[in-house]
């Protein structure tokens, strides 16, 4: 065990078993059993393995959580030296962790710290990770925000190939319509130093013609939300198809003009008679200018400093499937700090009792309450769905999806860390 200064055993993680060579710190040793570990084990055991790494390490009663689909409650993974059960993401310590990307600490009756350790696969919020050390410190705190990491990205590849993960994640089975369109969906959510994203779909476990999709290349970020007419597996068909349209112009650079012409004639060829309303944009991150076509979707709100500043307004171009005219191709110029939210309809026209539309007022005020609460955007649209939820009483007849961004400010002209140093030039020996 380490010791500090004075001789004495320092708590936190330690090598408790020997298993630690003499040249490797215990971090060293965690992670890198992890990786040459990882590569071979199967899905069911990635928990498991991670747990058995970490008490190897000094930690005990760990636990692996992962959000469940509606984002209500976080749902334990199962397997040997995992503990824990289901918890809510509202009012749990384990919750505070996911959902505000930090490390929370609780100090339990017998003098040990419990550490709840957000899980990001990048910036995606995959669940939390926990365990128990008999004292913390900086180091222990560094190192677990590290393993922490490395379990979000076992969990994300091998969920690529496996349906272990997924049934973690569904409180209960999914409708066939939104099985097919949340297998097209990027993660839910994005950041970096120049832009925040995050979109959510309700209801979580029968959306059908809701999509969104994002792309971030160089310094250019394109967004665009869809709502296929109808419901069930045909809208989810149709979203489908224009989600592939969509991504198949934008990878060979078509201007926004260009990709709705595209996305309408698949359309009209392939689903005579019905559309699907869209919203497409592009953000130039260097220099905060927004272009956007909005194919009859509600306009997108504008905001700044807590309140909507207004609308994404200009004259709407005509649905997908319905077009033949030009597109009205619109732009603006954002400030840092900014936000957009992007909506379907289902938002707003919902009925609530007694026949009154929930209405665009209550949407504008609920998106001022989360946005003045300072929080990233995952966290900002999971709370603003949930509680356009609550004040529907959970009604719902028709999709209700949102799509939140937030232009931070102009990129450094150094992305990379100044701290990390360049790489060493070729030798004769190759690369060192």
């Amino acid at each position: 065990m380490p010791t500090d200064p004075g001789g004495h055993a320092r708590p936190g993680f330690h090598d408790v078993t020997g298993r630690c060579p003499p040249d490797e710190s215990v971090g060293e040793w965690l992670l890198g059993t992890l990786l040459d570990r990882a590569h071979l084990v199967p899905p069911r055991l990635v928990g498991p393995l991670a747990a058995q790494q970490l008490r190897a390490a000094g930690a005990d009663e760990v636990a692996i959580h992962l959000q469940d689909l509606d984002q209500v409650v976080l749902r334990p993974m199962e397997g040997p030296g995992l503990v824990g059960g289901s918890v809510p993401i509202s009012g749990s310590a384990v919750g505070r962790a996911f959902a505000t990307d930090t490390l929370q600490e609780v100090l339990l009756t017998d003098g040990r710290i419990c550490l709840h350790v957000p899980m990001l696969d990048g910036s995606d919020r995959v669940g939390v990770l926990s365990f128990v050390l008999s004292g913390v410190d900086e180091h222990d705190r560094r190192l677990a925000h590290r393993v922490a990491a490395l379990v979000a990205d076992l969990v994300v590849t091998k969920d690529e190939y496996t349906d272990t993960i997924a049934r973690v994640r569904t409180a209960r089975p999914l409708g066939l319509a939104a099985q097919l369109q949340r297998q097209s969906l990027r993660p839910l959510s994005m950041t970096t130093p120049d832009v925040d994203l995050s979109g959510i779909l309700e209801p979580a476990y029968e959306v059908g013609g809701d999509v969104f999709d994002y792309s971030l290349d160089e310094h250019v970020l394109s967004v665009a939300l869809f709502d296929a007419m109808g419901h069930g597996l045909q809208a989810a068909t149709m979203s489908t198809v224009v989600l592939a349209a969509y991504r198949h112009g934008r990878l060979r650079n078509r201007p926004l003009a260009g990709l709705y012409g595209e996305m309408d004639r698949v359309v009209a060829g392939s689903f005579p008679g019905r559309f699907a309303t869209g919203q497409i944009g592009r953000l130039d991150t260097e220099t905060g200018e927004l272009s956007w076509v909005n194919a009859g979707h509600p306009p997108a709100l504008w905001v700044r400093e807590g309140r909507v500043l207004g609308e994404l307004t200009g004259p709407v171009t005509r649905p997908i499937g319905f077009g033949g005219a030009a597109p009205h191709v619109h732009t603006v110029r954002l400030e840092p700090g900014d936000r957009l939210l992007f909506f379907t309809d289902g938002v707003v026209e919902e009925r609530l009792e007694g026949g009154e539309q929930f209405g665009e007022g209550r949407l504008r005020q609920l998106l001022e309450e989360t946005t003045r609460e300072g929080l990233p955007a995952a966290e900002s649209v999971r709370r603003l769905s949930h509680a356009l939820m609550a004040a529907r009483a959970g009604r719902t007849s028709d999709d209700a999806s949102l799509l939140l961004l937030e232009w931070k400010a102009p990129p450094r002209e150094d992305e990379l860390d100044p701290d990390i140093p360049e790489a060493l030039p070729p030798t004769e020996e190759g690369i060192r």
